[in-house]
Order: C-alpha cells, then structure tokens, then sequence
C-alpha cells in the first residue's frame, strides 16, 4: 500500500512518514486477521459437519438456529457486533487531542455502563424468552418450540461477555493490538465443537457457545487489556464522551443493516416453508460466510484503525487513496473467491456435510443454495470496507439510514422470491439486495466524499473478471460429479487446483495492480526491508 503514502498526500515529512507507517501495517494486520477467520471458520465447518452428522436438517437443527434469533437482537440493538466501528474512531480522537487518562476514562464509561445495560437486558429476555419464541415461531410444532427456547435461554447470558468482550477488544485494536480481536473467534468456535462433542447434541453446542463467548470474547481480551491500561469500571450515564460514543452508536442500534438483518430475513421467512429449511440456510450460509469473513471482514477490520488515525490527523486525501486500494482488493478477491464457490459448491458440500443423518438430497439442496449465495461475494466484501469511508469520520448515522432504507425496502422482494421459488429464492433475494446495498453505498461515499472513484472500481472489477472467468470454466472441465466422499474429495482437489493455477496465471495478465500488490507483498517484504532499512513497527501484529 505504498502509493498511498506519498510525501505529497501528506503534508509534512513527518505527517507522511506516518502515514507510510500506517499503511505498512495494513497489509500484516490483515492477513493476521485474515488467518483467524480462515482458522475460526475452518473450526466452524468442524461444528456444522459434527452438527449436521448428529442431527442432520431437522426439527432439531431448526431450533437450534433459531435459538439465536433473541440473542443476536439484543448483541445489534446493543452495537455488540460493531463496538470497535462506533468506538475506535472516539477513543483515537480524544487519546490524540486530549490524552490518555480521558480516552481512559471513556473507556470505563462506556465498559460499565453497557455492562450494566446488557446484563439488565439480558434478564429481561430470559424471563420472557418462552413467550417471544412462541409469538415468533408459530409455525413450530410445541417440541421443537419448547427446545428453542431452553436454547435461547442456554445462549442469552453469553452477549454479556460478547459486549463488554467487544469494548475491550475495540481499546485493544485502537492501541494496535490485533491478537486478542484474531484470538477470539478461533476459541469461540472450537469451544463450540468440543461442547457438542462431548454432549452430542444440540443443547452441547449452546453449552459451547456461552463458554466460547466467556473464553475468547472475553477474558482473553481483559488479560490482553491489562497489559496495556488500567481496567476500570465507571457509571455516569451523562457523561459528556458517553453522550457522543451514544450518538455514534445509536444507528448501528437503531439502524436496520443488510449485513445483519438478511439472515433474519432467511431464519424467519424460511421457517414458514417446509421443515429443514432454516437448517438449509443456515448451512449454506455457514459456508458462504467463510469468503465474507476471511475478506471483507478482515480487509475492513484491519483498515478502520488506519483510516481513523488518517482522518483525526486531517490526512483525507490519503484516506480517500487507501479506501479505494482496498476497495479494488476487496472486489478483485470477492470475485475470485465467488466464482471458485460457485463451481466448487457441489463437492464442497458433499465432502463437509454428508455424514450421518445428512445425506445426498441434503447435500443437493445445500449446494444449490451456496451456488447462488457465492454471487454476493464481491458486493459483501465490498459493503464491508465502503462503510468505512464513513465510519472513520465517526459518521455513522448516514450509512445505517442508507442500509435501513435498503432493508426495509427489500422486504417485498424476500416475500416474492420465497413464494416463486422457496429456500433458493430467499438465497437470491440475498444476492439482489446486497448487491443494491453495496451499490448505493458506494454511490453515497462518492457523494459526500468525493471517493471512492468508479472507473478505477469498474476497471479492477473487469480484471478480477478476466482473471475468474477462465479459472471456472477451466475448475468446471475436471469436475466429474460421482458420488460418495472420494468423488466429492477428488473434485474438490482436482477442481481447486485447476482453479487456483489458471487464475494465479492470470493474475499477472488481467490482476489489478492493488492486488498483485497484496498478494505478493510477502515475497518482496524481505527485499524492501533490507534496501530501506526500515524498523519492525512495534503496533504491527
């Protein structure tokens, strides 16, 4: 990302010195972050195959992906899931205009009272968790209701520690300390899969799930926090940074995000068609978040920081540069990374999920579902970082009323794809609203901003293209389809190797120059350190 450090964008020689700083650390910071999701996701397929190979897509499954419908309402309404977008932009501005004992002292506020809210929230919903499940879920018989809501209940208390987790986490990434935020999900997913391992049922995998959250959401961060801070408690619920955390905060609560709500969209429209449908989804789903996660997630974790400390010392003009080369990564892998989903989804599924009570018509739903999930990849990994653009100035209000409008308009949409054509309509409803989302978004960037640019977006978008196109096609050709694990396996690695050489091939032909870049940054890192001679960044991860 050196181009976006020239001296000229920056101001002073200092100014850009940091700057360039900055941006070296982005490339390491995502690839760490990058592993963890690959890694936490690859423990998740460990879940979900031991999941699907115990209960299969029934009743059983159904409940246990809808025991998650309350809790993670209460994680949104919270901000849980977005503490570090709604704080680190806060907490770097006042750190670097008013010291640490105020960004301290947010801290402590904003960690006590929001433990206190969730924790008093979390009580509420336990109390009447059977009659939100049962106004909810009438389409349920009483079993499968009855062990949605001991579920629930098995899950609820863990957005306590994924809360307060999360503010830790957030002061973690601001001070530049990744391995807490990369270390959490890896021993949340594996506590997972050892809770329903030993209990060998779905109530084990709730089990997992709280302690995951206690585990790596939480007390991993607090050891990691008292290396670097004081961890203190504060109430004050007038507090003046408090009032300004809450107007940055309160549309990621009050907002209605795509991201977010599109699996609601899926868990309570698909529980109305035929038994097994939630659980299709949400196998499907399991497996189409891997890209999401490993790219636009990572990609736009690990440039918030980067890009708040480029907006607070008043460098826009480096902002706007960095958000459009990562942007043009985050387009050239989300279209290659969709089209190998695309083709490889028949075996891939076979290979993870037919085992046990999951057998090959359930391995064929799946697998249609995942095909037509994978074509959002590229418009996910782009609404992951676009919203940056916005989140680094600690403007939140404007994309969250963007993704509400969006969401709320789309709603027709999932309806009349659900009726035309089912579960695979409510997967591609997905796809056509993310896209619009992701669109829109970047349109309004460029309207308030002035970036990102779109023909710089079109022409990557083309090349990733070019670069994806051949390598399905050539994947295509070695599938041989047959049944049973072997088959499965075989295609998957002949079909993934046809894939990944073809488009590392063309990456030196059509490859937009940002991801090239990135992803041969590793092979030249060792030579352009030895020619500068420039340190180790002490905040690298």
């Amino acid at each position: 990302m050196s181009d976006s450090t020239d001296g000229s964008l920056g101001g002073s020689s200092g100014e850009a010195g940091r700057g360039r700083a900055e941006a070296s650390r982005f490339g390491p910071v995502a690839a760490l972050l990058a592993a963890s999701i690959l890694l936490s996701r690859l423990l998740g397929y460990a879940r979900d195959l031991l999941l699907a190979h115990l209960e299969g897509a029934g009743a059983n499954t159904d409940a246990y992906f809808m025991a998650f419908l309350l809790p993670d309402l209460l994680n949104y309404l919270l901000a849980g899931g977005a503490l570090a977008i709604a704080f680190i932009p806060l907490y770097t501005r006042i750190r670097e205009s008013r010291g640490d004992e105020a960004a301290g002292r947010l801290f402590a506020t904003v960690l006590g009272t929001s433990g206190v809210v969730v924790t008093l929230a979390t009580a509420v919903l336990f109390v009447f968790a059977e009659d939100l499940v049962a106004s909810q879920l009438t389409h349920f018989d009483a079993a499968t209701r009855e062990l949605t809501v001991r579920l629930t209940r098995i899950v609820l208390p863990a957005q306590i520690f994924f809360v307060t987790g999360g503010v830790l986490r957030a002061v973690l990434m601001a001070h530049g300390r990744f391995r807490e935020q990369a270390a959490a999900p890896l021993l949340y997913n594996g506590s997972i899969v050892i809770g329903g391992w030993l209990a060998g049922g779905v109530e084990g995998f709730a089990w997992g799930v709280l302690a995951g959250a206690v585990l790596g959401n939480w007390a991993v961060p607090l050891l990691g926090m008292l290396r670097v801070r004081p961890v203190r408690l504060r109430l004050a619920f007038w507090d003046a940074d408090l009032g300004r955390y809450l107007w940055i905060a309160a549309p990621l609560m009050l907002g209605a995000s795509l991201t977010t709500v599109d699996e609601w969209y899926e868990k309570y429209l698909g529980a109305a068609l035929a038994t097994g449908s939630v659980a299709y989804l949400g196998f499907a789903r399991k497996l189409f978040m891997v890209p999401v996660g490993v790219i636009g997630q990572a990609l736009g974790a690990a440039a918030l920081p980067i890009l708040s400390g480029l907006w607070s010392s008043r460098r826009v003009d480096e902002l706007d540069e960095t958000l459009e080369r990562i942007l043009r990564v985050a387009l050239g892998l989300g279209v290659l990374a969709g089209a190998a989903l695309f083709v490889l989804a028949p075996p891939l599924v076979s290979l993870l999920y037919e085992h046990g009570r999951f057998d090959a018509g359930d391995s064929r739903t799946v697998a249609r579902l995942l095909a037509v999930m994978s074509l959002a990849t590229p418009a996910w990994a782009v609404q992951q970082v676009a919203v940056r653009a916005f989140y680094a100035r600690e403007d939140t209000w404007r994309p969250m009323i963007l993704g509400t409008v969006v969401a709320l308009a789309v709603i027709p949409l999932y309806l009349a794809l659900r009726e035309a054509r089912g579960v695979e309509g409510l997967a591609l409803a997905g796809v056509l609203a993310m896209s619009v989302n992701a669109g829109a978004t970047l349109v309004w960037a460029r309207l308030r901003h002035g970036s990102p640019g779109f023909v710089p977006l079109a022409v990557a978008t083309a090349r990733s293209l070019g670069m994806a196109v051949p390598a399905a096609f050539a994947a295509q050709l070695v599938l041989q389809g047959g049944d049973g694990l072997l088959a499965a396996a075989a295609d998957l690695a002949l079909g993934g190797a046809a894939f990944g050489i073809v488009a590392g091939a063309n990456l030196f032909v059509f490859g937009d120059a940002a991801l090239r870049e990135l992803l041969l940054a590793r092979l030249r890192r060792p030579a352009s350190r030895t020619a500068g001679g420039e340190a180790e960044s002490e905040h690298e991860a």
